[in-house]
C-alpha cells in the first residue's frame, strides 16, 4: 500500500507540472461558464454540458490512458527493475492518471456551478449525477485505455488505432446500429434485445441515467425508453449504474491480468 501511494505521488506530480490536465479543466470551466451565461437555467445547461460530457470525456480519457502507457514506458520498465509489486504498480499508475484527471474536471465544471448559484437551486441533486457521471466515465475509459494499451504494449499503432475505433463505435456509431436493427426487425418484438444492447455501452448507459433523472422522454431515445418501461426511473438507474460499474472493473481487472503476466 505504501509503494501504491509514493507511485501515486510520483505520478500526480509529474502530471500537474505538464499542461495537459490544467488545459482539461480549464476547457470544461470556460464550457461550463458559457452554458450557464447563455443558455439560461441549470437543468437547460446541466444536459447542454451531458452531451459534450458524453462525447468529449470517454475520447479524452481512452487516448490519454493509451498514450501514457507509451510514453511512460521507460519508467514502468525502470520500477519492474525494483523490488515492487506488479500489482502495487498497476493500481500507482492507474490511480495516478486518473486522480487528476477526475479531478480537473470536477473543480473545471464546479467552480462555475459555484458561482452561478446553481448548487443553491433546484438542480443540485442533477449536477451531482452529471459530476458523478462524468467521474465514473473518466475513470471507466482510462481502465479501457489501460487494457487495450497493455494488451498491444509492443505495437503502439495498434493499441492507439483500437482505442479510436472503440471510442467512434460506442459515442458515434452505436446508436444508428440500434436504429438500424429497429428499422430491419421493427415486425419482432426488440425490447429485450435493445435493453441487452443498451447494457453493452457505457456512454449509452451514462446518458440514460442521466436523462432517467431529469424525466425527459422525448430525449431518451428508444434505449432510454426500454429501460424506463422494464424497470422504471429508479430501478432503471440502479440497474445502469450497476452496469456501469462491471464495465469499469472488467477493464481494469483485464489490463492488470495481462500486465501481470507480461514479459518485459
Amino acid at each position: 500500500m505504501r509503494t501504491t501511494l509514493r507511485i501515486l505521488q510520483y505520478e500526480w506530480k509529474d502530471l500537474l507540472r505538464g499542461k495537459w490536465v490544467a488545459g482539461y479543466g480549464i476547457f470544461f470551466l470556460v464550457l461550463t461558464d458559457l452554458l450557464l451565461r447563455f443558455a439560461g437555467s441549470g437543468a437547460n445547461v446541466l444536459i447542454s454540458l451531458t452531451n459534450v460530457m458524453l462525447l468529449f470525456i470517454p475520447l479524452a480519457a481512452l487516448i490519454y490512458g493509451v498514450l501514457y502507457l507509451y510514453q511512460s514506458r521507460e519508467f514502468v520498465e525502470l520500477l519492474l527493475a525494483q523490488p515492487i509489486s506488479r500489482n502495487s504498480l498497476y493500481w500507482g499508475i492507474y490511480g495516478g492518471l486518473s486522480v487528476p484527471l477526475t479531478g480537473a474536471f470536477l473543480v473545471g465544471v464546479a467552480l462555475p456551478l459555484t458561482w452561478h448559484g446553481v448548487w443553491t437551486s433546484e438542480a443540485l441533486a442533477s449536477a451531482l449525477l452529471v459530476l458523478g457521471m462524468g467521474s465514473l466515465l473518466t475513470l471507466l475509459f482510462i481502465g479501457l485505455g489501460f487494457w487495450l494499451g497493455f494488451a498491444f504494449y509492443e505495437d503502439r499503432i495498434k493499441g492507439f488505432g483500437f482505442a479510436l475505433i472503440a471510442w467512434l463505435v460506442m459515442a458515434v456509431l452505436y446508436d444508428a446500429l440500434v436504429l438500424l436493427v429497429i428499422y430491419v426487425f421493427g415486425d419482432y418484438p426488440l425490447e429485450k434485445p435493445v435493453l441487452a444492447m443498451s447494457v453493452l455501452n457505457p456512454i449509452d448507459l451514462a446518458r440514460i441515467v442521466i436523462l432517467l433523472k431529469f424525466d425527459i422522454s422525448a430525449l431518451m431515445g428508444y434505449t432510454g425508453a426500454v429501460f424506463s418501461r422494464f424497470f422504471g426511473s429508479a430501478w432503471g438507474m440502479v440497474a445502469a449504474l450497476f452496469c456501469m460499474g462491471l464495465w469499469w472493473s472488467i477493464p481494469l481487472w483485464r489490463g492488470q491480468r495481462i500486465f501481470t503476466k507480461r514479459d518485459f
